[in-house]
């Protein structure tokens, strides 16, 4: 974490440990670190520590706020830099901010029930068998659980998982048996014969 060193005697802290965000510093005894030293204004300074490392920024003080010997109103803290606050004088040990992330497990659902023929049902809907596959998290869902997007102009619509909105896809797609040559070729004759018969209303 980043802290700072104080360097003068006789003061009730011997380091600032900065927390993320704004530390305000100076004599008022709510101060996030209070100095009791003359020359400390109220309100005197903060050090901001963020991702970028500290900064500390003058808050109107009395007898100012120096780094490395030069007056600044808002300076971007490096380690080994002396800061002064009126007289008390302190070290830049470290700027780095300890930032704890905490670790998400995912919890691995259990897998669909499954009926005796080997086909899969719906989790949320025990009795209806899955008919989708989420392409992205791999879930799979039932007609009852997609979300439909039909689009404007006509079109297939799209199925989309309600779990991560991603593309689901058909599980079993039912396909058209294909015609033969001969069942193709008589479809072609039967078509324009049955036209011909409604033109002149004779039988065959």
């Amino acid at each position: 974490m980043a802290r700072l060193q104080v360097k003068t005697d006789g003061l009730n802290l011997r380091s600032l440990e900065l927390r993320l965000g704004a530390n305000r510093t100076g004599r008022d005894p709510d101060a996030d670190f209070t100095l009791s030293h003359p020359s400390v204004s109220f309100t005197h300074c903060e050090f901001i520590l963020s991702h970028d490392g500290v900064f500390v920024r003058d808050c109107d003080s009395t007898n100012g706020t120096f780094v490395n010997g030069e007056m600044v109103k808002a300076a971007h803290l490096q380690p080994g830099q002396a800061v002064r606050l009126g007289d008390v004088e302190l070290i830049v040990e470290s700027t780095e901010a300890a930032i704890g992330i905490p670790k998400m497990e995912r919890e691995i659902p259990a897998p669909p029930p499954m009926q005796a023929d080997g086909s899969l049902l719906c989790r949320r809907h025990p009795d209806v068998a899955v008919a989708f596959r989420c392409t992205h998290c791999h879930e799979q869902l039932c007609t009852g659980c997609v979300h439909v997007l039909r689009l404007q102009g006509g079109g297939n619509p799209l199925f989309l998982c309600p779990l991560c909105s991603h593309k689901c896809e058909r599980l079993h797609k039912i396909e058209r048996p294909k015609e033969d040559f001969f069942g193709a070729l008589g479809r072609t004759i039967r078509m324009p014969l049955l036209y011909w018969k409604e033109r002149t209303g004779r039988k065959k």
